[in-house]
């Protein structure tokens, strides 16, 4: 295993794709305007997806479409037009879970396909299978352990991926039918109206019931998924906002390269925990991957999410002669609040807010209104995209 493990990335929209690239993705996956199973999410249009293939490969990184929903009759009119088309726009990969599908793009076109989570992979020889059926790569089942994962690849040598992070389906490996039977929404052709997210009432009691899994968070144990021979880490979250997506993926590009150059260690690892403990508001487990999932895994009879304000700006612009960076404000913050800057490449910058400015360079005390345009004295050089948050101490 001489190749770097690839760091797998969402992108609800273009802009999300940008900044999981920029971030430190190396590849990014995400659904067109059809057939994926994100249907709430903004997708991309074929014009989209030419552009997401061209931003992706002049940073030398992939594009993956998903193709993942259960096709019923009537899905599959239009299908194999939509396939040569985003074929024709540049993804480097399909990720598929229809065995039909699955055949007519190894018959028709020269792109990888990967065989989607929702195919519940689980073992060896199902494994085996879709290697002698064309597959280059398995998302495989979520139920699957760390000790099985490197079982499964010692025998096939096949590319695995598997999700490190991020909301996971309460049923198994997210073929639920319970959003069909409460909302006519099909959650396995992209409906999923998260009724496991709900609060149900029991007759006689005064608690609602819940049975919502925790969502993933490996980042302890990063070394050992590595070390069972995955080859592609993966982020859930097509829906979630530019911030998180920057936060999440520059912590495990961290982790990742630390592996990789020796440095990976304890410290840091606490200290990527706590980082990625503040972007969510749902506690998280390891899952399935140490130990057989039990009720310290899901959240039963309640839970409490609570958001916090910690992105406080995005940067627009950077003038280096001045020190001033242009910025969209997202959340209250003031002259005197400690911040903290980090950037696309790594880099984290820590300062008290000293002078601040209205877009007219007008001085002003209080950032009080999201998405106003701002000006900002930073004594560090920053580059756009950047983003400001509460210092993490």
């Amino acid at each position: 295993m001489n190749k770097k493990v690839e760091l797998l990335a969402p992108a609800g929209d273009i802009d999300r794709l940008k900044i999981s690239l920029l971030y430190g993705a190396d590849a990014v996956y995400f659904g067109g305007q059809d057939y994926s199973l994100r249907a709430n999410a903004n997708n991309f249009s074929i014009d989209e997806i030419k552009d997401a293939c061209s931003f992706a490969h002049n940073l030398n990184k992939k594009v993956y479409l998903t193709l993942n929903i259960v096709f019923h009759n009537e899905d599959l009119e239009n299908v194999n037009k939509f396939i040569k088309e985003v074929v024709d726009a540049g993804i480097d990969a399909f990720i598929v879970s229809d065995p039909f599908i699955i055949k007519y793009i190894k018959d028709n076109f020269n792109v990888e396909v990967h065989l989607s989570t929702q195919g519940s992979t689980t073992n060896k020889e199902s494994v085996k299978f879709w290697k002698n059926e064309g597959i280059d790569r398995v998302v495989l089942a979520r139920e699957v352990s760390i000790k099985e994962m490197k079982e499964i690849y010692d025998e096939t040598g096949l590319d695995l991926e598997v999700f490190i992070h991020g909301a996971m389906c309460t049923f198994y490996s997210g073929r639920c039918c319970l959003s069909n039977y409460f909302t006519n929404r099909d959650s396995n052709r992209g409906g999923c109206a998260q009724i496991c997210r709900f609060a149900f009432d029991i007759d006689n009691e005064e608690t609602k019931f819940t049975m919502a899994t925790k969502d993933l968070n490996v980042s302890s144990i990063i070394d050992k998924l590595i070390n069972a021979g995955v080859r592609s880490l993966k982020v859930e979250g097509r829906m979630r906002s530019l911030y998180y997506l920057a936060t999440v993926i520059s912590s495990y590009r961290k982790l990742i390269d630390a592996y990789y150059d020796g440095s990976l260690n304890e410290e840091l690892i606490k200290k990527e925990e706590k980082i990625l403990s503040r972007v969510a508001n749902r506690e998280t487990s390891t899952h399935y991957y140490l130990k057989e999932a039990d009720f310290t895994d899901q959240y039963y009879t309640g839970r409490q999410e609570l958001s916090n304000q910690d992105f406080l700006a995005l940067v627009l612009d950077y003038d280096n002669e001045n020190k001033i960076a242009t910025i969209t404000e997202r959340n209250y913050f003031k002259v005197g609040d400690d911040v903290e800057i980090f950037t696309p490449n790594g880099d984290i910058y820590s300062f008290k807010v000293e002078k601040l400015y209205d877009e007219n360079m007008n001085p002003i005390d209080v950032a009080r209104h999201p998405e106003e345009i701002l000006k900002l004295y930073v004594p560090y050089e920053v580059v756009k995209d950047s983003m400001m948050r509460v210092k993490i101490k």
